[in-house]
């Protein structure tokens, strides 16, 4: 005989609460992704009719052209590539982060972090190599920072996956310094460290931190950063990576 659990009328149904998350669509991320493209087949341009990328001339850095006043450099390399695995794998990296991290900063908090990474990058790639580079890793970097931040700051909201989730971005993280730093390597990786630690510092001071607000059943995620935060973390940034800067002007 089947034995059934009886209904307890005292015991009410659980209810379920729907929690509505203000998300923003990619805007940014998909008009960053047309200009770097756009920009790398004008670069694929110059170089077969003139065989020259004079978009790198004129926006790659190089360290003597920076010290020379042309302070553009240390974020135009960010928008050039060198060759068709560089951007698709940039590019592809951009598709992924981007969409996440703009869908929770929204467009301008966004783009700021975008170009701040790049500005790190390209700073701390000054200050510590002599090498010429191009490249959006920079900003890449700082997007992968910024996602890591994003997760601490809201870990309460994420509950058990926070763990795993800051795995993937650690291992991810660790694959590409280690191939930066082997020999025989192309890559700037005092770039990479740059945007890092540029992306890390704004999404610190800026990046969305999320409280529930309102009664079930008509809850709502709040972001606790207001427009103050953003500006003064762009402006502390900024400052400090110019500061460092200084020490390859003034050296």
């Amino acid at each position: 005989m089947n034995s059934e659990r009886p209904n307890n009328p005292s015991q009410p149904e659980p209810r379920q609460v729907g929690v509505n998350v203000p998300l923003n669509k990619p805007v940014v991320t998909y008009i960053l992704l047309g200009l770097n493209v756009f920009l790398f087949l004008i670069q694929m341009l110059f170089e077969l009719t003139s065989g020259v990328d004079w978009l790198f001339v004129l926006g790659g850095k190089i360290n003597a052209l920076i010290l020379e006043g042309q302070v553009w450099r240390l974020v135009t390399p960010a928008f050039l590539h060198s060759n068709l695995m560089h951007i698709a794998f940039n590019m592809y990296a951009l598709f992924i982060l981007g969409r996440r991290i703009e869908s929770t900063y929204g467009h301008g908090r966004f783009l700021l972090l975008y170009l701040l990474s790049a500005f790190g990058g390209n700073v701390l790639s000054f200050v510590l190599s002599n090498a010429n580079s191009l490249g959006s890793s920079t900003a890449i970097f700082g997007l992968i920072a910024a996602e890591a931040v994003f997760i601490i700051h809201n870990r309460r909201l994420f509950g058990e996956r926070v763990r795993g989730m800051l795995f993937n971005i650690a291992f991810i993280l660790l694959i590409n310094l280690v191939l930066g730093f082997s020999a025989n390597s192309n890559i700037d990786n005092f770039g990479h460290l740059g945007g890092l630690l540029g992306g890390f510092l704004f999404a610190s001071l800026a990046g969305p931190k999320w409280v529930l607000d309102g009664l079930p059943p008509n809850v709502t995620i709040k972001n606790t950063r207001t427009r103050k935060d953003v500006i003064l973390a762009a402006i502390l940034v900024i400052v400090g990576f110019t500061a460092m800067s200084l020490i390859r002007f003034l050296g």
